[in-house]
C-alpha cells in the first residue's frame, strides 16, 4: 500500500504550513528509530507532509499513535476495515466503560485509514462511504449490546434476545439518510430512528415501556456522540421520526405506521428511500419498512400529489446559470449546485416513478440514477454531469471535515483554509482549485433546474424556502432574514410544525399539499406588508382558526388578489382579523362581484330579508341576523382598509346597518310579546341617539336608544294578559335590547345603552309620548337636550308613529332656554368630564382638548341655540355645523375649523376602530399601516398627519371653549 500512496500523493502540492508538517514528522521519526520502522517513514514522506500540514486532525491522529500509522502504511486498507469491523464487534463481551473507550479508539483508527485510502486515491467515493457506514452499523450494534447487558444485569430486562431479535426484543432501529445509504460522509452524523412493539419488550415487572425505551434511547445515543477525552464515535441525530419536536425519541410501532399513513409528508417518503434496518429486532424492523412499502411508493398519483412532490425541488431557487456562484464559502451540500440538489433530482423522479417501477428503488443515489437513465427518465449526458459533479462535490465535503473533523459542507471564505482543502484535494494553485469548483456548481445547478420545467416556483425572489426536513435550511434562513422577518428560525419552525398537522386544515393529505403551495405567496405578501412579523403571526392565528376542510386555502390560491388583501386586513386590522378567524366563513363573502361595490340600503334590506325569509323560529332569526351584519360588517371594514370606501362613507354605511338590524329585530321582537300577550292597541317607536342617530357609527360603535310608545285607549289599558302600556312596551324594549345584545352561537351584534332616556336609569325603559313630552318641557337639564340633537327614530311600526315623534323631538329641541345656561352647563360638563376621564395622549380623539367631543358639544350647543328661534336641527354634526354656519350663529373662519377638525379626527376614528378593537398609538404601528391612515385623511405623509392633528385641535378647542364661554352671544 504504501508505495501506490506515495505515487498517487505526489502531485499534492504545496504543503500549506510547513512548520506544522515538520513538527508532526520529527515526532513520529522520534517513534520510528525506537521501534526500527525509520526507512519506511521516510519514504512515506510525500505522502504525509501534504496530510500532516493541510489537516491538524490527522496529524493529531498520526502522532497520538506512531505504531498504528506504522500498521496501516503497510496494510490493504479493505482488509484492515474488516479488521476493525471485527475488533469492534469483539467489545459486546466487554464491560459498558471499557467497550465505550474502545470504541472511541476504534473510531480514530478507521478514520485514520481511511483517509489514507481516500487521499492516495486508493478507493472511490463508494469505497469511502461503504467503509464509513460498515463501521458505523458495528458500532451502533455494539452500543446496543453493551447497553443491554447493562440493562439485563441491572434487571430491567428478563432477558438478554439472541440471533436476529437483537438484545432487546422487541426495540429496533432504521438507519435512515447517507447512513442507511451506505453513503456517509467523513464526518457526517448518523440518522437512526427507533420503533418499538410493546408487547415483544421482555420487561421487568412495574416497568413502563414508553419510560423504559425512552431511557434506553437516550442512553444508548450518548453511548456514541457523548465527548470524552478519547473523543466521541458518531453524532447521533433521532429527528428523522414522526413529528419530532413533540414525540418521545422511540415510538410505538403501531403509532408510527398511524402517522405515516395519516399525516406522512413527501419528503418523509423521499428520507424512507434510503431507509433499511440497522440494529436490534430486525425481523421486526424488516417488517415495519414492509409495512411502510404502500406509503414510501405509491402505486397511483394525482396532479396535486405529483406537484408536491415536484415542490421538494422547486422549494430551491434557481438563479439564472449566468449567475455567478463562487467556490469562497460555498456550501457544497445545501448550496446552489451543491450535493441536495443531486440527490433531490434523484429522490423526486424515484417518488413519482418507483411505485410501478420497482427496479427504480434503490438507495444509493448514483444507482438510482444510473437505472433512472437506463430507463429513458434522464438524459446521458444530464447523468453524466450529475454524477460527476456528484463525486466531485463528495470528495470535497469529506476534504472540508478532514481538516478539523467538523460537520461542515462550506468550503471556507479565508482563502489561506481553503488552501488547505485545495492541497488534500491535489491541486497546485487554488485558483485552479476554484475554478474547477465553480464550474461543478453550474454543471449541477444547471441541471437541477432542467427538472421539472415550467412548474408553479415555490421559492422567493429572494431565494430559496425549504420547509422539509427536522432542520433549518441555512439558505432558506438567509432567504428569511432578506424578506425582513426577525426571527427567520422561528418562522422555519413554525411553518414545519404546520405541516406535521398542528393545524386543522394540515391533517389530511390535501391540506398539506396546498400549504405547500401556500406558503411561499403567504411570505412573499407578508414582505410586502412592510411588517412581516406581524403579517406572518396573524395569519398564522387565522391558520389556527380554520376547522376544517381546505376550501379556504384553495380559495386564496385561486384567488392572489383576495389572497393580498386577506394579509393587509390581517396585519392592519386585528378587529378584523379576530372577526375573520372567529368565523373563516365570512370568506365567501369576498367573492361576490358586489363585495367592493357601493354599499346600497336597499341590497341590505333585501340580504336581510331573505336570511330571516329562511330561518324559522326566534333563535334562528337572531342567528341570521348576525350573519348579515358580521358579513356587512367586514364589507365595510374591508373596504376602507383597501381603501375603496371612504371613512365617511363607512360611518354612513355602519348606521344604515344598524338601522337596518334594528330594522328587522324590532318587529320580531313585538311579535314574540303580542305571541305572549297579545296585540296592544298602541304603537311604538324606536329612537336612536349617540353615534348612530347622528350616522357617525364606526366599527366599534355601541347604540344609545330609546323607545317611545303611543297607546290609542289611553295608559290604562291592558293587554289580554292584563299588562299595562308601560309593562306591554317595556317588554317589548327588553326583549329588543336582548336580540340586539345577546350573544348567541353566530356572535353579539351591539351593546346597547338605554341610559339617554327620560330620567336614565330611574325611569322606565319605554317611556309615553306624552310622558316624553312632559320630560323635555320641564325637566330634561341641558346635557340631555344636547344629546337630544343627535336623536332620530329608526324604526316604528306606522310611518305616522314616526311623525308623531319626530314632531316630539323637534318641539323639545324648540322649547324656550336660556343661550347662557346652555353655554354654561356645557362647559361645566366638559370640564367635569376632563377631570373624570381625561385623555390618555393626542390620539385619543374622542377625550383629548380639541378632540370629537369638544367639535360635537360644540355643535350641540348651537344647535339649541338655532334651534330655539324656530330653526330647523340636524342630528350629524357636520351638517349641524354647516346649518349653524349659515344661520350666522357661527363665523365662516370658526364653522371651518370645527368642520375640519371634526372631518379629520372622524375619519382618522374610523380607520383606527376598524383596525383595532381598542384601540391604538399609530406611532407604534407598521409603516403601511401608518401611510394607509395618512391616505385616510390625505395627508402626504404620516409625519405630515400627525402635524395636522396637533394643529386641527388646537383650534377646535380654542373655538369650543369661544362658543361655550358664558356670556357668548354665539358670532364667534
Amino acid at each position: 500500500m504504501t508505495q501506490r500512496l506515495i505515487d498517487q500523493m505526489a502531485a499534492c502540492g504545496p504543503t500549506i504550513d510547513r512548520a506544522a508538517a515538520e513538527r508532526s514528522l520529527a515526532v513520529l521519526a522520534s517513534a520510528a528509530r525506537v521501534e526500527g520502522w525509520i526507512d519506511l517513514l521516510e519514504a512515506a514522506r510525500p505522502l504525509l507532509a501534504p496530510i500532516l500540514a493541510a489537516s491538524p486532525y490527522l496529524a493529531a491522529l498520526a502522532r497520538r499513535d506512531p505504531a498504528r500509522l506504522k500498521r496501516l502504511l503497510l496494510c490493504d486498507p479493505g482488509a484492515a476495515i474488516l479488521d476493525l469491523v471485527v475488533r469492534t464487534h469483539a467489545l459486546a463481551s466487554h464491560g459498558l466503560e471499557q467497550g465505550k473507550i474502545g470504541l472511541r479508539h476504534l473510531k480514530a483508527e478507521a478514520h485514520l485509514v481511511i483517509a489514507l485510502a481516500d487521499l492516495g486515491g486508493v478507493w472511490d467515493l463508494e469505497a469511502v462511504t461503504g467503509a464509513l457506514s460498515q463501521f458505523a452499523d458495528a458500532a451502533v450494534a455494539v452500543s446496543l449490546d453493551l447497553l443491554a447487558r447493562a440493562e439485563h444485569a441491572a434487571g430491567r430486562i428478563k432477558r438478554l434476545g439472541t440471533g436476529p431479535e437483537g438484545p432487546v426484543p422487541g426495540w429496533f432501529c432504521i438507519a435512515m439518510g447517507k447512513h442507511g445509504a451506505f453513503e456517509l460522509n467523513y464526518s457526517s452524523d448518523i440518522d437512526l430512528s427507533i420503533f418499538y412493539e410493546p408487547s415483544a419488550l421482555c420487561l421487568a415487572d412495574g416497568i413502563e415501556p414508553q419510560t423504559y425505551v425512552t431511557g434506553l434511547t437516550q442512553r444508548f445515543a450518548a453511548m456514541l456522540q457523548d465527548r470524552t477525552g478519547d473523543g466521541y464515535v458518531f453524532r447521533v441525530d433521532l429527528r428523522l421520526r414522526p413529528d419530532p419536536s413533540s414525540t418521545p425519541v422511540a415510538i410505538p410501532v403501531a403509532a408510527a405506521l398511524d402517522y405515516y399513513e395519516t399525516a406522512g409528508q413527501n419528503w418523509e417518503r423521499a428520507a424512507f428511500i434510503k431507509a433499511r434496518a440497522c440494529a436490534g429486532d430486525l425481523p421486526r424492523a424488516e417488517a415495519f419498512l414492509r409495512d411502510l412499502t404502500p406509503f414510501i411508493w405509491r402505486r397511483s398519483l394525482d396532479f396535486a400529489a405529483i406537484a408536491d412532490i415536484q415542490s421538494i425541488k422547486r422549494q430551491i431557487h434557481i438563479h439564472k446559470v449566468d449567475d455567478r456562484l463562487t467556490a469562497s464559502g460555498s456550501d457544497l451540500k445545501l448550496g446552489r449546485g451543491g450535493i441536495r440538489e443531486v440527490e433531490f433530482f434523484v429522490q423526486t423522479q424515484q417518488l413519482i416513478l418507483g411505485g410501478r417501477h420497482p427496479g427504480l428503488r434503490s438507495r444509493s443515489t448514483l444507482d438510482a440514477l444510473r437505472v433512472l437513465t437506463k430507463a429513458g427518465h434522464v438524459s446521458s449526458v444530464a447523468a453524466r454531469d450529475l454524477e460527476q459533479g456528484y463525486r466531485a462535490l463528495r470528495a470535497w465535503e469529506h476534504l472540508v471535515q478532514m481538516v478539523s473533523d467538523e460537520q461542515t459542507h462550506r468550503l471556507p471564505e479565508d482563502a489561506t483554509d481553503r488552501r488547505r482543502v485545495a492541497a488534500l484535494a491535489g491541486y497546485l494553485t487554488l485558483a485552479r482549485f476554484d475554478r474547477v469548483v465553480e464550474r461543478t456548481l453550474v454543471r449541477v445547478n444547471r441541471r437541477y433546474g432542467e427538472l421539472f420545467p415550467g412548474e408553479e416556483p415555490l421559492s422567493s425572489r429572494f431565494g430559496s424556502l425549504i420547509f422539509t426536513g427536522v432542520e433549518d435550511d441555512a439558505e432558506t434562513l438567509r432567504t428569511l432574514k432578506a424578506m425582513g422577518f426577525s426571527r427567520p428560525a422561528g418562522i422555519a419552525q413554525a411553518i414545519r410544525h404546520w405541516h406535521h398537522g398542528r393545524l386543522m386544515v394540515a391533517r389530511t393529505e390535501r391540506g398539506r399539499e396546498l400549504l405547500t403551495r401556500l406558503v411561499p405567496r403567504l411570505l412573499d405578501l407578508a414582505h410586502d406588508t412592510g411588517a412581516p412579523d406581524l403579517a406572518f403571526a396573524r395569519f398564522s392565528d387565522f391558520l389556527g382558526q380554520l376547522r376544517s376542510g381546505t376550501q379556504a386555502l384553495n380559495l386564496l390560491l385561486a384567488q392572489p388578489r383576495l389572497f393580498e388583501l386577506i394579509v393587509r386586513v390581517l396585519t392592519f386590522a386585528p378587529r378584523l382579523a379576530a372577526s375573520l378567524g372567529r368565523r373563516p366563513a365570512t370568506l365567501d363573502a369576498l367573492l361576490d362581484p358586489h363585495f367592493f361595490q357601493p354599499f346600497d340600503k336597499v341590497e341590505s334590506d333585501l340580504a336581510l330579508a331573505m336570511a330571516l325569509a329562511d330561518a324559522s323560529g326566534f333563535e334562528a332569526q337572531l342567528d341570521a341576523v348576525r350573519q348579515v351584519h358580521r358579513e356587512q360588517a367586514f364589507r365595510i371594514g374591508v373596504q376602507v382598509i383597501s381603501g375603496v370606501a371612504t371613512a365617511r362613507t363607512a360611518s354612513q354605511a355602519f348606521a344604515d346597518l344598524a338601522e337596518r338590524c334594528i330594522g328587522g329585530l324590532a318587529p320580531l321582537a313585538l311579535g314574540e310579546i303580542e305571541r305572549l300577550a297579545g296585540t296592544y292597541p298602541g304603537q311604538v317607536a324606536v329612537i336612536a341617539l349617540g353615534k348612530c342617530g347622528s350616522r357617525e357609527m364606526n366599527a366599534g360603535s355601541d347604540l344609545d336608544l330609546m323607545t317611545v310608545y303611543v297607546a290609542d285607549a289611553g295608559d290604562g289599558h291592558s293587554s289580554l294578559k292584563g299588562w299595562p302600556a308601560e309593562t306591554y312596551f317595556g317588554r317589548f324594549t327588553q326583549r329588543l335590547i336582548a336580540a340586539l345584545s345577546i350573544p348567541t352561537a353566530e356572535g353579539s351584534l351591539y351593546a346597547v345603552d338605554m341610559r339617554l332616556r327620560p330620567s336614565g336609569t330611574q325611569g322606565p325603559v319605554a317611556v309615553s309620548l306624552s310622558a316624553f313630552e312632559a320630560y323635555y318641557r320641564s325637566e330634561a337639564e341641558t346635557w340631555e337636550a344636547m344629546a337630544l340633537t343627535r336623536a332620530r327614530v329608526v324604526w316604528s311600526s306606522t310611518p305616522a308613529t314616526a311623525d308623531l315623534v319626530n314632531q316630539a323631538i323637534a318641539a323639545a329641541l324648540q322649547r324656550p332656554r336660556s343661550d347662557q345656561a346652555v353655554r354654561r352647563d356645557a362647559s361645566a360638563m366638559r370640564a367635569l368630564m376632563a377631570q373624570e376621564q381625561p385623555a390618555t395622549s393626542h390620539w385619543d380623539l374622542k377625550r383629548t382638548p380639541g378632540g370629537l367631543v369638544d367639535i360635537e358639544f360644540a355643535a350641540q350647543v348651537l344647535q339649541l341655540v338655532h334651534a330655539r328661534s324656530g330653526g330647523t336641527t340636524h342630528s350629524n354634526t357636520f351638517e349641524a355645523l354647516a346649518a349653524v354656519q349659515a344661520s350666522g350663529e357661527l363665523d365662516s373662519a370658526t364653522g371651518e375649523y370645527l368642520r375640519e377638525a371634526w372631518s379629520f379626527q372622524h375619519d382618522l376614528v374610523q380607520v383606527l376602530k376598524i383596525a383595532h378593537p381598542d384601540g391604538v398609538d399609530p406611532g407604534g404601528e407598521p409603516a403601511a399601516f401608518r401611510r394607509l391612515l395618512a391616505k385616510a385623511v390625505a395627508a402626504p405623509s404620516y409625519r405630515s398627519l400627525v402635524a395636522r392633528l396637533r394643529r386641527h385641535q388646537t383650534l377646535a378647542h380654542r373655538a369650543f371653549e369661544q362658543i361655550a364661554s358664558e356670556g357668548s352671544d354665539g358670532a364667534c
